[in-house]
């Protein structure tokens, strides 16, 4: 089985492109997907995250005489950690082998169904040299003016906060250069899907380029 990493910078059209791959029939690994189900209610990182992290959990509920899980306060998590690079690390160090297994579990599925081309959805993928578990990789990307556009639109976002996202992660010039393949999505859907598509007859062909 062949697996192709998705990723690109904030704001390059990446759900997007994710969901397209997932009409097109592949099955995609969303590692975002995965963190928030972790930090969820009854999620597997929730005890740890809240004793790393004093009161970053929400408490759990009653409903109907139920008692539901508590869940980590991601906002509250967020604030604590973000622009503060040891405390992320110790985020880091508890939420990412966690993923790995939800990663790992998820390709296992896709070989016992005989898949022969599987995507993991990984925005930090170069940064966590995630490259590595993949046989090619497509990078994302748009105009700036584009993804600045795309960015401040999305609830809470300021241009200080856009900033220092940009200062988290790898250049998009630097994410390209590194990439098996590049898809521009500044021009629609259309092409975007188009490169897509593309991307997985070669895949799937067992070439890169």
């Amino acid at each position: 089985m062949r697996i192709l990493g998705l990723t690109g910078s904030i704001g390059m059209g990446k759900s997007t492109a994710a969901a397209m791959l997932r009409r097109l029939g592949l099955p995609v690994h969303d590692a975002d997907a995965a963190v928030h189900a972790l930090l969820g209610p009854g999620g597997r990182a929730v005890k740890a995250v809240a004793a790393a992290f004093p009161g970053v959990e929400s408490q759990g509920v009653e409903s109907l005489g139920v008692e539901k899980a508590g869940a980590i306060d991601r906002k509250a998590l967020g604030a604590r950690v973000f622009d503060r690079p040891a405390e992320m690390r110790r985020l880091e160090a508890i939420l990412h082998p966690m993923v790995r297994e939800a990663e790992a579990a998820f390709l296992r599925r896709c070989r016992a169904s005989r898949r022969n081309l599987a995507v993991l959805d990984i925005p930090l993928l170069y940064e966590t040299s995630g490259e590595r578990r993949c046989d090619g990789v497509v990078v994302l990307t748009a105009p700036q003016f584009l993804q600045k556009q795309r960015v401040l639109k999305r609830a809470n976002m300021s241009e200080a906060r856009f900033a220092q996202i940009l200062g988290q992660q790898m250049p998009d010039a630097e994410k390209r250069r590194r990439a098996d393949w590049v898809v521009e999505t500044g021009l629609g859907r259309r092409p975007t899907l188009v490169e897509l598509m593309r991307v997985v007859r070669r895949m799937r062909k067992n070439k890169a380029s």
